[in-house]
């Protein structure tokens, strides 16, 4: 067991696994980047707060969310899973420590330069832009070094890292050049090429064990036809991006393109949510945990259905009927869903705990989908839009940190089986 002695929390002790490092600096990101949020909403809808404002806070939003907290994150789960998948030792968490600390320092400076002055925040998406080269360096000297066989997943990561590597350069481009389209363009593209590739990596790899693992009835199928079909669904969702910021899918052919890309997206969302089925959303409704995660890859599905159908509804205007709703479905869904899941599910069991949502957990989980909802509304319907978006904010904002404050308890201390790591 654990020294009694040593049991408070300790900043060096987040220096103990890569997981510990990587997750409690995404804790402080996510935490900080939300009330930054719950700040700019209380801005749009209130004289009292009157922020000065240097760049859009809608691409400040968009970077930090997809290319700030989740590679941190990613960082903690690819040097702990990734070199027991590769059979090769890990690096060192000083190895890391660098690294990490120039993504998490960078987008704090994303954060205020948005405020203060552009060229803060050029500097400091320059910062995270060097500590994503740097992490995915990393990462691929694993892959190289690798005996093992089987390197597809790790492989699917890491050239999903070097998208985001491209992606935030392209975002820096776009702000020397003023261009905001492009640096949209580019978070997007990193977005489904970097963040949502390694989503479905890992939960093509990892879903199914898990599932197989808590629930003995269940068989571990994970045809790689099936990762093949999620990777050719983000790259379509990649082409649509630049589809449309070239203007090619403009006038005639913007009804033709919208039929197609709708028809595409409900095809692939119909047969994910026939995946979501066949790996046993239903069976894992008996565990909360592991409902977590089936709950947060049905988001996914349910994403593609409702932009295949946001696609469809807006042929005769030539504009998408649900906005950013099914944008939403995605990133606070399937992502978010599947974030709180599977780092709690890491934590737990890299702390000496039991694999089990508490009722803490469980509840914060149900909290996100009901954020999530009320988002996706205010998509939906406008006219409800000044009446959600800040409660949306907030319970957000509340459900991550009182997830961050509770998980970050545990990275700053030994573990309670007294094991190392």
């Amino acid at each position: 067991m654990s020294d009694p002695l040593d049991a408070r929390w300790r900043a060096a002790h987040t220096l103990r696994a890569p997981h510990r490092l990587g997750f409690v600096l995404a804790m402080l990101l996510l935490v900080s980047s939300a009330m930054w949020w719950v700040v700019v909403q209380l801005d749009r809808v209130s004289t009292v707060v009157a922020l000065p404002y240097a760049m859009s806070p809608s691409l400040v939003h968009g970077a930090v969310m997809s290319f700030g907290f989740i590679p941190l994150f990613f960082s903690g789960f690819m040097f702990t899973a990734g070199p027991k998948w590769l059979d090769v030792t890990p690096p060192s968490v000083r190895q890391l420590l660098t690294p990490l600390l120039l993504q998490a320092g960078g987008w704090w400076l994303w954060l205020a330069g948005a405020h203060l002055d552009v060229r803060i925040a050029l500097f400091g998406l320059t910062l995270a832009t060097l500590g994503l080269i740097w992490v995915s360096g990393l990462f691929w000297q694993l892959i190289w070094r690798s005996p093992a066989l089987d390197r597809v997943h790790a492989m699917v990561v890491g050239v999903g890292c070097v998208l985001g590597c491209v992606s935030l350069l392209g975002v820096a481009l776009a702000m020397v050049l003023d261009a905001p389209e492009f640096a949209t363009a580019c978070v997007l593209t990193g977005l489904w090429g970097f963040i949502v590739v390694g989503y479905v990596a890992v939960a093509h790899r990892m879903i199914p064990f898990f599932t197989s693992s808590a629930l003995p009835m269940m068989v571990a199928w994970r045809p790689f036809w099936m990762l093949w079909l999620m990777l050719a669904t983000t790259f379509l969702e990649v082409v649509a991006v630049w589809v449309e910021l070239s203007g090619l899918a403009d006038g005639a052919a913007g009804a033709t393109w919208m039929g197609l890309r709708g028809s595409l997206e409900l095809a692939a969302g119909t047969v994910l949510l026939w995946l979501a089925w066949v790996w046993g959303l239903v069976q894992s409704l008996k565990n909360r945990l592991l409902a977590m995660l089936h709950i947060g890859f049905v988001w996914l599905a349910l994403a593609l259905l409702l932009s295949g159908a946001s696609q469809w509804l807006g042929v005769s205007s030539g504009i998408p009927a649900l906005g950013l709703g099914p944008m939403h479905a995605l990133s606070m869904g399937c992502l978010a869903s599947l974030m709180l899941a599977m780092v709690t599910r890491v934590s737990c069991a890299h702390s000496g705990r039991a694999l089990h949502a508490d009722k803490l957990i469980w509840s914060l989980f149900w909290l996100l989908q009901l954020t999530t909802v009320m988002r996706i509304a205010a998509d939906a319907y406008p006219s409800l839009a000044n009446g959600l978006l800040l409660p949306a904010a907030l319970l957000w904002g509340g459900v991550m940190s009182v997830w961050g404050v509770h998980l970050g308890n545990w990275y700053g201390r030994v573990r309670t089986d007294g094991r190392p790591g």
